[in-house]
């Protein structure tokens, strides 16, 4: 076995973090394994953001105590995972992830017993087990404190609190990357993005929240392997996109992916439009429109998932459904049948739920409703389930290009006192009303003697 390098150790004077700015239901934590004879450590994101002076989302608590024995001494423990064996306790305000320490994946074919489905017999699995590609699909090998360190994704990640002593234990040089401001993988960059292709994205998450750079191999890895980003599921994918997205710099995110190549396999029909022109003018709206909702985040205003979305397909939506109109759609069918063909190209990749398609389209069938003041029955178009996430989408688009500025506010003064405003318009794009023909007065035939 490879011999670790002894850790770096800051001890309490040399660092700001302090337990008062832990949760005390991770002191708690700490504390118990503490005393029941074990290694606790506080452990990833969490110290890496209390010492950037930043508060952290969540804690995350490392320990020698194996799942079955941190079940035993939590009655509030929930065992999850398969390819990762953790353990989640439950609080009534929080739910705390505690780790037992890995090892790298080793060619040491240990196994674990899989309680048996009723009326088969137990399973055995084994505990590391990686694809021919080099993708790790389990990973339970337990290990000390350093290997599982040195198995983290980035240097800044990999920082240690001691609760023993309150020190800062660093095994990989993450203090330095840390006031330096670097994302660095550990180890091999390109053996680390093989391993978990979703670190690519973790990576620019980071970048881009920290206002990090990235090391220059770790880099070149990122934009070399960059075309793997699909052989993570898709499930998996779309709870990623979320996080990079509503974090609050989504404009930098999409930078780092379109300069890195990610964009592409994420979103391969939405990039190779972004690559060209309609009328000779590049399509910048979508980053414009990212630019809007970090500063919506900023202000503590919520974005939804379909508003996200809405807004960062939006562009191309409404290009695609003008295309649909003049080939004879009417303004309904030709949304309707621009956000099924984005959708079903996009879905296979990234598997956004159906609901939150039904939403998308929502958002941009009512676009084209909008643009007809009063139109038929308008305080219905009011109770409909995505009118806000409608109009917050074109409020965006009226601050940020400055259409439709007449648009919104004739229907924000409508939501807001409930009476029509004065002198309804005509939008030009919004569909005329059908004219009726008159009927004609069917004349009867003079009876006959």
């Amino acid at each position: 076995m490879k011999q670790m390098p002894p850790p770096r150790i800051i001890p309490r004077q040399d660092h700001p973090l302090s337990r008062s700015m832990i949760s005390p239901n991770v002191l708690k934590i700490l504390y118990r394994l503490k005393d029941n004879g074990h290694v606790a450590y506080l452990v990833g994101g969490g110290v890496r953001d209390l010492l950037l002076g930043r508060e952290p989302k969540d804690f995350d608590v490392a320990t020698d105590a194996t799942p079955g024995r941190i079940k035993k001494l939590f009655r509030n423990c929930r065992l999850v995972g398969r390819r990762f064996r953790l353990a989640h306790l439950h609080f009534i305000n929080e739910i705390v992830e505690v780790s037992t320490f890995r090892a790298s994946p080793s060619d040491e074919q240990e196994e674990d017993i899989v309680p048996p489905i009723p009326g088969s017999e137990a399973v055995r699995q084994p505990r590391s087990l990686v694809s021919e590609d080099g993708l790790v699909l389990r990973d339970n090998v337990f290990g000390s404190p350093a290997d599982d360190a040195h198995r983290r994704d980035f240097t800044v990640n990999a920082l240690a609190y001691n609760i023993s002593d309150f020190s800062i234990l660093d095994f990989v040089g993450g203090i330095e990357d840390l006031e330096r401001g670097i994302i660095r993988t550990i180890g091999d960059p390109s053996v680390r993005f093989t391993e978990d292709p979703v670190r690519m994205l973790r990576a620019v998450r980071f970048a881009a929240l920290l206002g990090f750079t990235f090391e220059e191999m770790t880099w070149q890895a990122l934009v070399e392997n960059a075309q793997g980003i699909t052989k993570a599921t898709p499930p998996r994918l779309y709870e990623e996109i979320l996080k990079l997205f509503l974090s609050g710099e989504g404009e930098a995110v999409y930078q780092y992916l379109r300069l890195g190549g990610l964009f592409a396999p994420l979103f391969p029909v939405l990039d190779e439009w972004l690559n060209s022109e309609t009328a000779g003018f590049p399509h910048v709206q979508s980053g414009r429109n990212l630019e809007w909702i970090d500063k919506r985040i900023a202000a503590g205003d919520p974005v939804s998932v379909p508003l996200l979305l809405s807004l960062m397909f939006g562009e191309y939506l409404e290009e695609r459904a003008r295309i649909y109109h003049k080939q004879g759609f009417t303004s309904l069918d030709a949304t309707e049948a621009a956000v099924a063909e984005f959708m079903s190209e996009e879905v296979p990749v990234i598997a956004i739920p159906h609901r939150v398609v039904l939403a998308v389209r929502e958002i941009m069938i009512l676009q084209n409703r909008f643009r007809k003041m009063p139109g038929k029955r308008p305080q219905s178009v009011l109770s409909r389930p995505g009118f806000m996430d409608a109009l917050a989408y074109l409020r965006c688009k009226s601050e940020s290009s400055g259409e439709g500025s007449d648009v919104l506010n004739w229907w924000e003064s409508y939501a807001v006192n409930k009476t029509l405003p004065p002198f309804p318009v005509q939008i030009e794009g919004g569909e005329k009303p059908k004219r009726r023909r008159r009927k004609r007065k069917v004349k009867t035939p003079p009876a006959t003697l």
